[in-house]
């Protein structure tokens, strides 16, 4: 078996899993205003910016090849169901106008959830109990991402967990002429432990209580297979599976399921690890940060969201 390893050469040759920009998805945290970059302290290298700033960074991105951002939206105001997530004039609105103004050629990918528009932090509606309720979440998550397609969103990718919320978003992209508008859904997506830096970034850490009611259980895979077969059959043009490193069987076995393009998400307590374990020195970050995107690659993933993705694609 060395005899194929004894070389740069001979290992490239037989690669079997490679990596490229192509495979990229770098997210973005958007805010109002001019000028404004708020370095976000748990995720060195992210920043919150303004719309004209998010302009140049994404103007990076075209450079290096990566074909999409992800948006996100930190709100100027906030209230018990999310208003400023359907505002036409709302933080990732404005980006999504001026983005596309400005690159054209980039894939703008808009997250559809509620959780950093709510004074309360979770992902929907709430009850007098302090539950979320399903189907009114899931209509107001329809009119979002409608919102985000009159703005000029490519694509749609609601992550809140509701059940039926991808086919409820499906008929009201079809029924406002936006039947073009793929739909990236965040399938599986666990009640991670990994979550903390970007709830930071975001400004989206629930005021009570967990997200453990609509979020998968760790523990699960066969679930989380039901779960991309029910957003499949609603409409979904790519499932997502998050975290990326600590579900990589999860990932496996989509891939081995389904034919629908995998997409999984790189989260921010996976960076944060690697940028501070390599800031003690105890790892190499380039070479770590480069292994954990070929697993993730290997494991089955089309295409990787990733804050990595900058530094990755000019590695490569």
């Amino acid at each position: 078996m060395r005899r194929m390893r004894a070389s740069d050469a001979h290992r490239r040759m037989i690669r079997e899993t490679r990596l490229s920009p192509d495979r990229f998805i770098y997210p973005l945290f958007a805010v109002h205003g001019e000028g404004v970059r708020r370095p976000i302290e748990s995720m060195p290298g992210c920043a919150q910016l303004s719309p004209d700033l998010l302009v140049e960074e994404a103007s990076e991105l075209v450079s290096l090849g990566i074909p999409a951002a992800l948006l996100f939206g930190v709100p100027a105001r906030k209230d018990a169901v999310g208003s400023e997530s359907r505002d036409p004039h709302g933080a990732v609105q404005e980006a999504l106008r001026a983005l596309k103004r400005a690159c054209p050629s980039l894939l703008l990918i808009a997250d559809v959830c509620l959780c950093a528009y709510t004074d309360h932090g979770h992902c929907g509606m709430l009850n007098e109990h302090g539950f979320v309720e399903n189907d009114p979440t899931a209509a107001l998550l329809a009119e979002t991402a409608l919102s985000h397609a009159q703005a000029g969103a490519d694509m749609v990718a609601p992550s809140d967990m509701m059940d039926g919320r991808v086919g409820a978003i499906r008929s009201a992209l079809d029924a406002a002429e936006y039947a073009h508008l793929p739909i990236m859904s965040y399938a599986a997506k666990y009640a991670s432990a990994f979550y903390g830096p970007f709830r930071e970034a975001a400004d989206s850490a629930p005021q009570f209580g967990d997200r453990r009611s609509y979020q998968m259980d760790p523990p699960n895979v066969r679930e989380a297979l039901r779960e991309i077969e029910l957003d499949i059959q609603e409409g979904a043009d790519i499932a997502m599976v998050k975290p990326a490193m600590p579900y990589l069987d999860v990932i496996r076995a989509a891939r081995g399921r389904f034919e629908t393009p995998i997409a999984a998400y790189q989260v921010s307590g996976e960076y944060a690890m690697i940028k501070a374990a390599a800031r003690l020195g105890w790892l190499d970050e380039q070479a770590a940060a480069l292994e954990s995107l070929t697993s993730i690659a290997r494991a089955g993933a089309d295409m990787i969201v990733t804050y990595f993705a900058k530094d990755a694609a000019r590695l490569l």
